[in-house]
């Protein structure tokens, strides 16, 4: 008897490890697919700015963005270098509860 309650209390704790390793695996997953639609944002709004041909102004802006149905806020921040012919950007991609998922900084040069 005492056998079988040890044999089940090692299953028990096989088993509540394997649910949290589990619940880590699923938790990371999400994680994963927030920050590669994020990512996507991010490199349309780049993709865009470099579409339009021209230099992008110098200032922050924000816009939204959605992916497979998540809503992201895009905030643009273009600043100036000591050459003129080109343009840091930074574009930050929030989450819809505005916590942070992605940065990205690039810099856009002159047409």
């Amino acid at each position: 008897m005492i056998e079988v309650l040890v044999a089940l209390a090692i299953v028990a704790i096989t088993l509540a490890a394997g649910s949290r390793a589990a619940e880590t695996v699923l938790r990371n997953g999400d994680r994963f697919a927030d920050v590669t639609l994020a990512q996507w944002c991010a490199d349309n709004t780049l993709v865009g700015l470099r579409f339009a041909q021209q230099l992008p102004g110098i200032g922050r802006s924000e816009q939204g963005c959605e992916q497979l149905g998540q809503a992201y806020t895009v905030q643009l921040n273009v600043q100036s270098t000591p050459n003129p012919s080109f343009r840091r950007v930074d574009v930050r991609v929030l989450d819809a509860e505005q916590a942070p998922v992605v940065s990205v900084s690039a810099v856009l040069g002159r047409p």
